[in-house]
């Protein structure tokens, strides 16, 4: 999600940011599970894997404006 940056920025924001961690965890779970999803692995309906991206796209937002605020 964030190509180009370093870890240790991420990791830096991760832990003095508490809205950013779990806002970064969330969008983590939900990348596994749309991925899941996707395979077969994870039996969820079209409804609901449509929610969970939408969901993990508003949570990637708004992780790349508290990330672009930082700097």
């Amino acid at each position: 999600m964030f190509e180009g940056q370093s870890q240790a920025e991420i990791d830096a924001l991760i832990k003095s940011n508490p809205e950013f961690k779990q806002l970064y965890q969330r969008h983590r779970l939900l990348d596994k599970k749309c991925m899941q999803a996707e395979l077969g692995v994870l039996p969820i309906d079209d409804m609901t894997l449509g929610q969970m991206k939408r969901e993990k796209l508003a949570a990637k937002e708004r992780l790349l404006r508290i990330y672009e605020r930082s700097h």
